[in-house]
């Protein structure tokens, strides 16, 4: 029952996990371990109740440890005489604060197969552990939500709440009629469960929500740097590693007071917005601010480094001044080979290599790979094509809405005799890891969808401007051996290059070139006359002065 081989389960698409059958609370034997993870700041009363809680829980107390991140309370928190058999408290240290750090320093010193991470103010129900847990036996790829509503604390006891929870009901403890239903339930039940949903990890915030130990540590731990908004930017990067979120509204739980946002709304979306808008490229909204440079781009650009230094530089550049400027270019060549020792200058056997290196070595939106790494993750798109292509102007942009229009986990391009262009979705990249797939495009055409197009979509031929008639040089200009200036075309207010008095001018060998013609034939018969006249004035002038 332990499952996650991917080989035995069903293809999941995009969110989609109806495939899975989870065993019926009760009715099945656990096997893994699970540590929750608590970190708490003060507020030993309500952390009494939330153990004691846990201490009425279903699951299995020989397979269950509960770990208190103890993040600088003055004073220190205690473990309270109701508690689980395998609680312990642990302090931070001087080493760091904050939520990210203390959860992080629980997670390190976890024995449990499934990490349960739970705020200190929640009483949870009698199966909440179980129903979360029981789908980390069927895979090893889920990240399980559990459900939450707010109240208003009541005058209860650590006793009180351990009955109740016991006895399998919140509601002989809260009114829950009264609760405020949490935005996360709202928005599970309006994507069908999160089946349809997106972006699933939006509604992943933290209060409870639990994985397998080897997802945790994968995706680096919570972020410390991020004081706000944490949860949110973890489950970003969840979502990038490619797992699938699975809401069990079985696991219900109370939130003890109110969410803070409702103390002052615009200031709760303030302190946010900054930490989210370097760190989860996905919303866009927060990426206004023009010219701007973000901590992880919107689009990772591979180029394998291929045919002249020129070439290469050019493709570098088309990338880096398109139209979508949040991107960042992988270079990729044997960089490694260049050594800083004693070396000719000149006749150095790697002269081109080393010489590109050094055209973008103090560029920060240009990096250099041995080879291309398995995940461009956290960054949430990565395009491949050849340097003899470089990307047009909103290449990259036509590319991604096409691929968003239809949640596709890869697009591929077809460019003739230049080979082809790709541009994959990391979530989808990542399931194809995380289900230890040989070939990762069949993967990804099973979970994601996989599109094809043609160059002219992506790559559009705009007009060629007409090449400027030639204007005949002045005397004196021919004389001094200079071109003559070109007049200036006058234009209608918004005409279009191309295009005079709403008429489309015609190219070369359409009826232009007659005309063109014509116009040459009379200058040269001008030329010829003035020529003649000349001649015949000169005679005269000399039989005067003879």
């Amino acid at each position: 029952m332990t499952g996650g081989t991917a080989a035995d389960l069903p293809p999941i698409r995009h969110n989609d996990y109806s495939p899975l059958d989870p065993p019926a609370l009760g009715g099945w034997d656990p096997e893994l371990s699970v540590s929750v993870i608590i970190p708490a700041h003060g507020g030993q009363h309500r952390l009494d109740l939330t153990l004691a809680a846990l201490a009425a829980q279903t699951y299995p107390d020989h397979l269950m440890e509960v770990i208190v991140v103890d993040d600088g309370s003055e004073p220190p928190l205690r473990l309270p005489e109701i508690a689980p058999s395998g609680a312990r408290i642990v302090t931070t240290g001087s080493s760091g604060w904050g939520i990210a750090h203390a959860v992080n320093t629980g997670a390190a010193l976890a024995e449990g197969r499934i990490i349960q991470r739970l705020d200190a103010d929640m009483v949870v129900c009698r199966e909440h552990i179980e129903a979360l847990a029981r789908w980390h036996h069927l895979a090893g790829f889920l990240v399980t939500i559990g459900a939450k509503k707010f109240v208003e604390e009541p005058a209860l006891t650590a006793a009180r709440v351990h009955e109740g929870v016991r006895a399998g009901s919140l509601e002989s403890l809260f009114d829950l009629s009264a609760a405020l239903p949490s935005s996360t339930e709202q928005t599970i039940s309006r994507t069908d469960g999160l089946r349809a949903s997106r972006n699933p990890y939006h509604v992943c915030t933290g209060p409870t929500v639990s994985m397998r130990r080897e997802i945790f540590r994968a995706v680096g731990g919570v972020d410390p740097g991020v004081l706000r908004g944490e949860d949110t930017e973890f489950a970003y990067r969840l979502a990038a590693h490619g797992v699938v979120f699975v809401p069990d509204m079985a696991a219900q739980a109370v939130h003890l007071g109110l969410p803070a946002q409702r103390r002052d709304p615009q200031r709760a979306v303030r302190v946010v917005a900054p930490y989210l808008a370097h760190r989860v490229p996905l919303r866009r909204d927060l990426r206004r601010d023009r010219g701007r440079h973000w901590l992880v781009p919107y689009v990772e650009v591979v180029l394998h480094v291929d045919g002249p230094e020129e070439r290469v530089r050019e493709a570098v550049g088309a990338a880096l001044d398109g139209s979508l400027g949040d991107v960042v270019v992988t270079l990729v060549a044997p960089w490694s080979k260049l050594s800083g020792d004693r070396r000719p200058v000149l006749d150095d056997p790697l002269f081109d290599l080393r010489l590109l290196r050094e055209h973008f070595a103090h560029d920060e939106r240009v990096r250099f790979a041995d080879e291309v790494s398995a995940t461009p993750a956290p960054i949430p798109f990565r395009y491949t094509g050849p340097v003899s292509v470089p990307l047009g102007r909103d290449t990259l942009e036509r590319m991604i809405r096409v691929m968003q229009d239809d949640r596709s986990g890869m697009l591929a391009v077809a460019l003739g005799d230049d080979g082809e262009a790709t541009l994959q979705r990391t979530e989808a990249l990542g399931r194809a890891r995380l289900l230890g797939a040989d070939d990762v495009t069949a993967s990804i055409e099973a979970t994601h969808g996989v599109r094809h197009g043609d160059r002219p979509e992506f790559w559009p031929a705009g007009p060629t401007p007409p090449a400027p008639a030639k204007v005949p040089a002045s005397p004196k200009a021919a004389a001094h051996g200079r071109e003559p200036a070109r007049p200036a075309v006058q234009r209608a207010p918004g005409q279009e290059l191309g295009q005079e008095h709403g008429r489309e001018q015609r190219g070369p060998g359409q009826e232009q070139r007659p005309r063109q013609e014509k116009q040459r034939e009379q200058r040269r018969g001008e030329g010829k006359r003035q020529e003649g006249r000349d001649s015949l004035l000169g005679r005269l002038r000399t039989a005067l002065r003879n």
